[in-house]
């Protein structure tokens, strides 16, 4: 019989596997594209380009080399490609705390935006969800159980999230059973970071209107630090985080009694 071909990609799946191509090994060629997708070096061109336009990788001569990850603050375009299969494992796991007729709140970021994307799919009858991110108010926007509550504030458009003091105004009136918020960088030592001052001012005072802090965040984040720190990691009730994060670290946060969820 003969050997059948692999089906083809679409493109958005494509595109998405040559930047986890692109994450592990830090430069691909057009040449390697074409014999792992099986299309041609036109198409593979093309997608080259149109990521490159998102700023989501540099483009060179016959091929592309990765973004420096190191740069403090990177649009949220950018962010939705990294360590995607982490962030869908850590939502997934973050959306089974989710109970019924609860109020939650989701901070901005590409792991809460997971989240979200879960929760479209569950059987609850009402849930409220306070959030400052654009993005994720959008993913809710056709869910009938979900109450939608955006708290308004000065957009930042790295990351389709509002604050500022109308925000942090809004916020201190409201409270939350679980508060969900995503980082930029966690040091057991430091504390929760992100690389905005006014997003730093209104995650703190998310933390303080929230009965439960549940920080989700992807390994990387253990590796970096930040211009702002949140909060100290003893404000932290737990973490959801994926595997290849650092034991050492782990533990430390463990000592400072938070509970350290692995997926």
């Amino acid at each position: 019989m003969a050997k059948r071909k692999p089906p083809r990609l679409l493109v958005e799946e494509r595109r998405r596997r040559i930047m986890e191509t692109l994450e592990e090994q830090e430069r691909v060629t057009v040449d390697e594209l074409v014999r792992r997708f099986l299309v041609s070096a036109v198409t593979i061109r093309g997608d080259l380009d149109s990521l490159a336009g998102a700023g989501l990788l540099i483009r060179s001569h016959g091929g592309a080399l990765k973004r420096d990850e190191a740069a403090d603050d990177v649009p949220i375009a950018v962010k939705e490609t990294q360590h995607h299969a982490e962030k869908v494992r850590i939502g997934q796991a973050a959306a089974q705390m989710i109970r019924d007729g609860e109020t939650i709140m989701l901070d901005s970021g590409t792991t809460t935006a997971e989240i979200a994307r879960q929760v479209r799919g569950m059987r609850l009858s009402a849930l409220n969800v306070i959030t400052n991110a654009l993005n994720i108010a959008m993913e809710l926007a056709t869910v009938p159980f979900a109450r939608v509550i955006m708290i308004g504030g000065i957009l930042r458009q790295m990351s389709y999230s509002l604050s500022g003091p109308h925000a942090e105004q809004t916020l201190r009136h409201l409270h939350a059973d679980r508060l969900f918020l995503g980082v930029d960088g966690l040091d057991p030592g430091i504390g929760l970071m992100t690389p905005d001052v006014l997003e730093a001012q209104l995650n703190a005072i998310m933390i303080q209107v929230s009965r439960e802090v549940v920080v989700v965040a992807d390994s990387s984040k253990f590796e970096r630090r930040s211009l702002s720190v949140i909060a100290r990691v003893e404000a932290v009730h737990k973490l959801i985080t994926d595997t290849r994060a650092d034991p050492d670290k782990l533990a430390a946060l463990r000592e400072r009694n938070v509970e350290v969820i692995t997926v």
